[in-house]
């Protein structure tokens, strides 16, 4: 008889495995490690590294946790021994008593104008130089270039003396042109993005020179698109160090409508005695604004930081 003729009917079980194209699964050859055991060997080799950096994290955000149980304290509590982190009972009325004590609204509104303002600028002025120490060619660029980063050596509270005496010349003392204008500059955001444009391919550029575009034109439509990460780096930093700015707004300016937050939140500092359960509520406030920028941000940031360890 036929082979063929001798073979059994399909059983209900094979014909749903032929309909649907089911696989037996592979075999597992014998002494291969299984994904449990591949986790625990990657946890042992790395724990060392785990408990660096738990460690890192708390002694990071400690601080920040301690800052808001200070703010939600009543004033007893302040001082007890030994310290509690978590108040009790909550106290949320100290920001009222801040909000309502002090023209905090305002604070917070100049702080926006300049930190704003300031980055806008350093970042317009700050991308241009480091386009041309980057791009352009031009005889002694590299020496002006060093000489531009040294004044990094040069300590702010020695030039606060000479920032005064040309802002009361011009007329800007008390205003908002002298809180900005000193800040326009920045040497750090010249050379973070000079770096940042020096990865940029020339071939890029140069076939825009062919299509005949400018400078202008390749500075806008090349290489500001695609530094990006590096501009929303850098104007992370420049709006951290315009916020938290203390000591020239507080040469500047004497009128308390053109406080900025950290020169006027000074003024929850008693002469003899401090609520602290205040400063911290305070200072609490100041800190959002910079945490909500960062959260923005933290795409392009986390991106500069992976493209800069790209080599090749």
């Amino acid at each position: 008889m036929p082979r063929a003729a001798l073979a059994l009917p399909a059983t209900d079980d094979q014909e749903i495995a032929a309909e649907f194209g089911d696989q037996p699964a592979p075999a597992v050859e014998p002494g291969t490690p299984s994904r449990r055991s591949d986790f625990r060997r990657h946890l042992v080799k790395h724990s060392v590294t785990y408990l660096l950096l738990a460690t890192g994290s708390f002694a990071m955000l400690f601080p920040f946790a301690w800052m808001i149980g200070t703010s939600l304290k009543i004033d007893r509590q302040l001082f007890v021994t030994p310290p509690q982190l978590i108040p009790n009972p909550f106290a949320p009325e100290n920001y009222r008593v801040v909000l309502d004590t002090f023209p905090v609204a305002r604070f917070l509104l100049n702080s926006m104008i300049v930190a704003l303002s300031s980055t806008g600028l350093q970042v317009a002025t700050s991308a241009m130089a480091a386009y041309a120490f980057a791009r352009l060619r031009f005889w002694g660029r590299d020496a002006l270039f060093v000489v531009y980063l040294a004044t990094l050596m040069i300590p702010f509270q020695v030039t606060i003396v000479p920032l005064f005496v040309e802002m009361r010349f011009l007329g800007f003392v008390n205003t908002y042109p002298g809180l900005i204008l000193p800040a326009v500059a920045s040497a750090f955001g010249t050379f973070l993005l000079r770096q940042a444009f020096l990865s940029l391919p020339h071939e890029l550029e140069e076939a825009a020179f062919i299509d005949g575009a400018s400078h202008w034109t390749v500075f806008r439509a090349i290489v500001i698109p695609l530094s990006k990460p590096a501009l929303a780096t850098f104007g992370i930093f420049a709006f951290m160090a315009s916020w938290n700015s203390f000591l020239w707004p507080l040469v500047v300016v004497s009128s308390q409508d053109l406080m900025t937050l950290p020169v006027g939140l000074a003024n929850l500092q008693g002469r003899y005695t401090t609520a602290w359960n205040l400063v911290m509520a305070g200072a609490t406030i100041s800190v959002i604004p910079i945490l909500t920028v960062y959260i923005a941000a933290q795409k392009q940031v986390i991106r500069s930081v992976a493209l800069s360890g790209i080599k090749g």
